[in-house]
């Protein structure tokens, strides 16, 4: 290796379209990482390859620890948006940009909010196990409904939020937004009405759907007194963070009949313990987070993170991309 090549810790869920982009640069050399890798053997692995000029990570954790066992880090990036896992203020501290994929994956996140929505509308899994167990003539007593003419409740109205609203809005739904980072005016030229007071505005909605960042003000945001403001024929759906949403609050609301039913695709802990008591609940779907890790969705993120990485060490940051674009100057 000469002195001017960077080097890349890359984890392995990078896709090959990624891996191509660096394989293109004679300047650049990669070394590939597991995504389950505990974090002494992150640390260690890190102190072994130092100097480490950049990371691409899937779940790994990074701090001020990471930081200085690479010894020259330059950009750090999520293969993904979420980056609770990352120590933003650490890394701002040491002028590293924290890189996440853009609009790579909202799409995915998007259609699989809406299919939770309408896999629970049309009560999707009861129907298909009543056919199967030949309980048809009990059909009628298990009516789906329609999304037509329902109103949903979005928090978030970033990459997201914006396209799970087009969706709902093209199934002829009643779109309210609750963001109070974004102004009234940004929410109604999209078409859909701005709300300034979540409370006020669940006893209004058919179906709450989340995509806000998981933060100290949305941590436990869906606790038991909220949850308690939704209506009982309504649906919650969570593709955004786990621990946004109390899920002993959610069961409680769930068995209780205080709710109709939810839609979740992460967890408070993950992977949630086998024999989880939401698991055993008819009107409730589950997936293992991946709403935004489809086939298409992973190329888009692999490349994107790879665009994201060889800007900032070419000096020609997409600072659009950049969660604390502040350290770029």
């Amino acid at each position: 290796m000469t002195t001017n090549k960077k080097k890349l810790l890359i984890t392995e869920s990078m896709s090959r379209l990624g891996w191509d982009l660096f394989n293109e640069r004679g300047d650049i050399e990669t070394v590939e990482f597991s995504n389950l890798i505990s974090a002494a053997d992150f640390s260690a692995l890190l102190e072994k390859q130092a100097p480490v000029h950049g990371v691409a990570l899937g779940a790994t954790r990074f701090g001020e620890p990471e930081l200085e066992a690479s010894r020259d880090m330059k950009v750090v990036a999520r293969i993904g948006v979420g980056y609770d896992s990352v120590d933003v203020a650490a890394l701002s501290r040491y002028k590293v940009p924290l890189m996440i994929a853009g609009t790579a994956n909202s799409p995915s996140v998007a259609e699989q909010a809406l299919f939770m929505m309408l896999t629970l509308a049309k009560r999707a899994v009861e129907l298909h196990a009543l056919v199967k167990e030949g309980k048809w003539s009990t059909r009628l007593g298990l009516l789906p409904f329609d999304l037509f003419g329902k109103t949903v409740l979005i928090l978030g109205f970033g990459r997201i939020g914006t396209r799970t609203a087009k969706r709902c809005l093209a199934m002829e739904m009643t779109v309210l937004v609750y963001d109070p980072y974004l102004s009234a005016e940004a929410i109604r030229a999209a078409g859909c009405e701005p709300v300034s007071d979540l409370d006020a505005a669940l006893p209004r909605a058919d179906f709450v759907s989340i995509h806000c960042p998981k933060t100290k003000e949305t941590t436990g945001l869906f606790d038991a007194a909220r949850i308690a403001r939704m209506n009982p024929s309504a649906y919650l759906i969570n593709t955004a963070r786990g621990g946004i949403v109390v899920e002993s609050a959610l069961y409680d609301a769930l068995v209780a009949g205080k709710l109709a039913g939810a839609g979740l695709d992460v967890f408070e802990v993950e992977p949630p313990p086998l024999g989880h008591a939401l698991f055993d609940l008819p009107n409730v779907i589950i997936a293992p987070h991946v709403a935004g890790v489809t086939r298409e969705a992973l190329d888009r993120m692999g490349l994107q993170t790879a665009r994201n990485m060889l800007s900032v060490l070419d000096g020609e940051p997409i600072k659009q991309n950049a969660v604390n674009a502040e350290v770029l100057g």
